[in-house]
């Protein structure tokens, strides 16, 4: 048996994994459930894990540079839209996309992938350029983030760190910002603070129609393999991949039990078959080919935001034997 040290949230889509209902065959499972920032700055810094759970920008980044330690499965354990992560001031006059053009706007690391699906969308849907608007990186709850991998960008692009005792939600809550954009709500916005709310508070339409109109899901992170690992073991990245397809079908079923609900929403069925109408019977959907618009989409976004140097291909981010899954 290969020991494997696995990093990953604790996400409905992997609990059958963490919890030993799904094996990776021929490994022993050391599964340590981490915050994703947590995972993916040990992983970059460090490569502390043998699988694990990475930031699929950052990786792409890290890729267009050969500097990555681990190998691509398609697994992706998080994918999100994000138009409801703009929260703005409400006294500043921020009603739509383009009246972010000027303004100071936080964020908590530039590269980290939500933010570049969003300034990648407000590019293309709505004409706002990253360069219209003055950007400011730090942490968000607590002093002191930095960038996990070191970026250079064009000088068209304002970016500049915040003081080093100050915070994203703070300096938002201050006035000190415009807007923050971020993948957690602020907490500022949580505790109800006047003057904050999103730029679209009825984000859910506003999201239904993006898809609708791009066919996109964004895909936020992946899975990866340290490569000196799958070098041992070539069968591992297609086992890996298998036990994680399994976990996310235990984790669909859960979503339709009715009879003792997994889920302490009411009407959780009801919402499923409302998504599976819009989205298709499979919407949290693994797979290259299943994906390729998304993961083209992104490696596109990163290079033409500045981060990653070259456009990587698919076949560079993902081991070969997880591009077809045998079927039965």
């Amino acid at each position: 048996m290969v020991p494997l040290t696995l990093a990953c949230g604790n996400y409905d889509r992997t609990r059958a994994i963490m919890d030993g209902r799904v094996r990776i065959e021929g490994c022993e499972i050391n599964y340590i459930s981490l915050e994703p920032e947590e995972v993916f700055f040990r992983a970059a810094r460090y490569q502390d894990f043998d699988v694990a759970e990475l930031s699929f920008n950052s990786y792409i980044l890290q890729t267009s540079r050969n500097e990555s330690h681990y190998i691509g499965i398609p697994a992706f354990v998080s994918r999100c839209f994000r138009h409801s992560m703009i929260y703005v001031r409400t006294d500043r006059g921020i009603r739509e996309p383009a009246d972010l053009k000027g303004k100071l706007v936080g964020v908590p690391e530039y590269q980290l992938t939500a933010l570049v699906w969003i300034r990648g969308i407000l590019e293309e849907e709505y004409g706002v350029k990253p360069s219209d608007i003055h950007w400011r990186s730090g942490g968000q709850e607590q002093p002191g983030r930095k960038e996990r991998a070191a970026i250079k960008l064009s000088k068209e692009i304002d970016l500049q760190p915040i003081p080093l005792d100050e915070t994203l939600a703070s300096m938002l809550l201050a006035g000190k910002l415009d807007a923050v954009m971020t993948a957690r709500a602020p907490s500022c916005f949580l505790n109800g603070s006047p003057n904050i709310d999103r730029m679209f508070p009825n984000h859910r339409e506003v999201e239904k129609a993006y898809y609708k109109k791009t066919r996109l899901y964004p895909i936020m992170h992946l899975v990866g393999i340290r490569k000196t690992l799958v070098e041992r073991y070539p069968w591992l990245p297609a086992s890996v991949l298998k036990a994680f397809i399994q976990a996310k079908a235990a984790a669909m079923y859960d979503l339709r039990t009715l009879a003792a609900p997994n889920l302490m929403l009411p009407w959780t069925e009801a919402e499923t078959l409302e998504t599976m109408a819009l989205m298709g019977k499979d919407f949290w959907r693994y797979g290259v080919t299943e994906n390729l618009r998304e993961i083209e989409t992104l490696a596109r976004y990163s290079h033409r935001q500045g981060l990653a140097e070259r456009i990587v291909s698919v076949e560079e981010m993902f081991a070969p034997s997880t591009f077809e899954v045998s079927r039965i």
